[in-house]
This record gives C-alpha cells, structure tokens and sequence, in this order.
C-alpha cells in the first residue's frame, strides 16, 4: 500500500517545514499543469509532518499554475499552536512566484462519546457493477490514468460531449480508487475531492471547461476503503462561476470527509 508522500513524490528537504514535488505528468492535467487536489494534498503531507498533527480543515486558493516540468516547493508556517490545534499554513511556489497558499487546522481527536452523521450516501450500484468512466483520448498523461474511476451516477462523458442534451441532475456520483492503494489520508482525501469540477457538466448537459479557485477539505474520520465514493452535488452556476460540493463514503457508508470549491466555468471550445 502507497502513502500519499510516496505517491506525490515528494521530498523534505532538511526538515519538515520545507518540502519539494515535481511537477510531472502523472500529477497534472490533461492541461499540463498540477492538478489542484495534487498541490492541496502535497500542502497536507507537509503541514501534518511539519505539526505532527492529522487535519481538521483545510482550504487552498490557487493562485496560478504549476507546469509540466516545474518544481514546486512548499514552505510551512506553524503559526498558533494549542494544546489541541494547531493553526498552520503552506506557501507553494515555483521559482519567485505563489501558485497556491493552503490554510488549515490540524488537530487531536477530543475524548468525547457523543457523535454522528447526518446525511447519508445515495443509493448507487457497487463499484463492480458500475462502468469505468471514460475521458476524451488525451495525447499526454496525466493524473487521470492514475486513478481508477467508475461512474455510479449521472451521464458518461461520451453522452455529454455528443451533445443536444437537456439540463440534467445537478447530483452525480464516482467511485474512485487508486490502484495499490492509498493509505487512508487527508492528503489521499484531497486528491479524490477535486473531482468535484467535473461534475458541473452534469445540470447543464454541455462540456463545461471548469478551472477550481479554491478547494476546501474537511475531514471527519480515516478508515482503510479501497473504493472512495465522490458522491457530487452542483449547488449553483452564475456569470461563469459555480460552487459545488464532494461527499467522500467509504465503501462501508462512513463520511470520510466533504470537499467543497468555487470555479471558474466556461464551455468547452467546439472541435476544429
């Protein structure tokens, strides 16, 4: 089983609050540059190394891109630390200039005996019984053939890019899974969350080119899963911005944690 540190390749560089990840291909998008639950999830590795404490919450805001071939170097700030939580802060940059800043609150589990959830996962197929989700053909690699996905709920790429779709359900749902595997992590978490943008080309029924501003992780509990259900809810779409929301379930119906983000949203250009 792979860690999230292994898996990002990242390396520390004399002590935990320093970090380096290069930018290759199996880390970025289709688009050649990091992809975003990449550059949160290298923050988490470091800000939880550097603590020495797990996420509580943590939010990025993405400032400009990390490209193929770059590297990304992350510095953390420890700035207030508590008895229980600790308030930190991760700078990536590549070379003099800021690509994201990650704030979050990692903290000790309090002894307390009351708990609960209260949602629940939809109703899908088990992965096994759902078809993978396939993309368009892309001439490069990227962090998409990394990462086994099945879709569980809502239309397949292939309907959407075929066009004369209605508006559809603004909910829709992956099972995703890293093959190997992912030790249970916030930083694992993270990069299973970003599917959120891709989700928007569901209400609208058109392919959508959807950039995230920001991507906020809040975990609730790690368990060993194989499968990790992305079940999507699309809250809303104005003056080409939307806001959307990632339940994460185990295969046995825990929350593992919710990933909400603000993007940037347009359609995607009609092929030559």
């Amino acid at each position: 089983m792979t860690d999230a540190r292994q898996f990002l390749g990242m390396e520390e560089l004399g002590g935990p609050l320093h970090w380096r990840l290069e930018v290759v291909p199996e880390l970025t998008t289709p688009g050649n540059f990091l992809f975003g639950g990449c550059g949160l999830g290298a923050a988490l590795v470091a800000l939880e190394a550097a603590g020495g404490r797990p996420t509580v919450w943590a939010t990025a805001q993405y400032l400009s891109f990390a490209p193929t071939g770059s590297v990304l170097d992350l510095s953390v700030t420890l700035a207030a630390e508590g008895h229980r939580v600790t308030q930190a802060r991760a700078v990536g940059r590549v070379g003099d200039s800021e690509i994201l800043t990650v704030n979050a609150a990692l903290g000790l589990p309090a002894d307390m005996d009351a708990e609960g959830v209260w949602d629940s996962p939809p109703d899908v197929p088990l992965p096994d019984d759902c078809p993978p989700r396939r993309l368009p053909t892309m001439d490069m690699p990227s962090i998409f053939d990394q990462i086994d996905v099945r879709l569980a709920k809502g239309r397949s790429f292939a309907e959407i890019s075929a066009g004369n779709l209605t508006p559809g359900e603004p909910t829709s749902a992956l099972w995703a899974r890293v093959p190997g595997h992912l030790e249970p992590s916030a930083a694992m978490l993270a990069i299973l969350g970003d599917y959120v943008t891709g989700g928007m080309a569901q209400p609208i029924g058109r392919r959508v080119m959807s950039r995230s501003l920001d991507n906020t992780l809040r975990v609730v509990r790690l368990e060993p899963t194989e499968w990790v259900l992305c079940d999507i809810r699309i809250q809303a779409l104005a003056h080409g911005y939307g806001q959307g929301t990632a339940f994460l379930w185990s295969e046995n119906g825990n929350l593992l944690a919710t990933a909400s983000q603000s993007m940037s949203v347009r359609y995607f250009p009609p092929a030559p």
